[in-house]
């Protein structure tokens, strides 16, 4: 574990701090915290910040209600930047968007990947239908064919994890696991589950004795 006393603040005292969502690895806002601004972070487990305009310590959320509750301080192979992962209770600018990089610069058009970006995908051709979408489609059947759909694509997981287990070739298996991923995600979208309803359950089970849970099932 890297020491305080091992980061290099600059001239003034000042490291710069990316705050990430933890969830969504979104970047939300670039500040500078000092050692006194940097323990306190670590002691509340909530960001706290020096403001080069006022000179002075601000702990977000304060005055907002938008704490930021840290869950990681990672610092960079030189030790002079922290990226500071949160939980944020609400916007992260003062302008009152989630994040304070909401101005495109350039964009080359490639579009990264995401699960937050599919789900949208799904929700538009939910609410909004396209002529010869599949997704589209799935909706207009309705819940019993998208779960005869789930059901299809999880035996097809099944079969190819065994046939890999005698190829060593995975290739199949994540094809048919994210054929698997679509299909529930479109479930979730018909039922009206979030993906952040599904990480908190997920982050629930962190504290959960695994034997504990086997005992209660039974």
């Amino acid at each position: 574990m890297t020491e305080i006393s091992e980061l290099k603040f600059d001239d003034r005292g000042l490291i710069p701090a990316i705050v990430v969502d933890a969830g969504s690895k979104r970047v939300l806002t670039l500040a500078y915290m000092n050692e006194e601004s940097l323990r306190i972070s670590m002691e509340k487990g909530l960001t706290c910040f020096w403001s080069r305009s006022r000179n002075e310590l601000w702990l977000k959320g304060e005055t907002s209600g938008n704490y930021q509750h840290i869950v990681s301080i990672t610092a960079d192979c030189d030790r002079d930047a922290l990226v500071v992962e949160v939980e944020p209770d609400g916007p992260a600018c003062h302008l009152g968007t989630e994040s304070c990089f909401e101005y495109p610069v350039w964009d080359s058009g490639k579009e990264a990947f995401s699960y937050e970006g599919l789900m949208d995908l799904i929700k538009g051709r939910r609410d909004e239908p396209k002529e010869g979408s599949y997704t589209t489609y799935l909706f207009e059947k309705g819940l019993d064919k998208i779960l005869k759909k789930v059901g299809e694509e999880t035996t097809e997981v099944i079969v190819a994890a065994k046939s890999a287990e005698q190829s060593g070739d995975n290739a199949e298996t994540v094809y048919e696991i994210a054929d698997l991923a679509y299909h529930v995600m479109v479930l979730m979208a018909e039922a009206g589950i979030s993906l952040d309803d599904i990480k908190k359950e997920l982050a629930s089970r962190h504290v959960i004795d695994k034997k504990v849970k086997q005992e209660k099932m039974v």
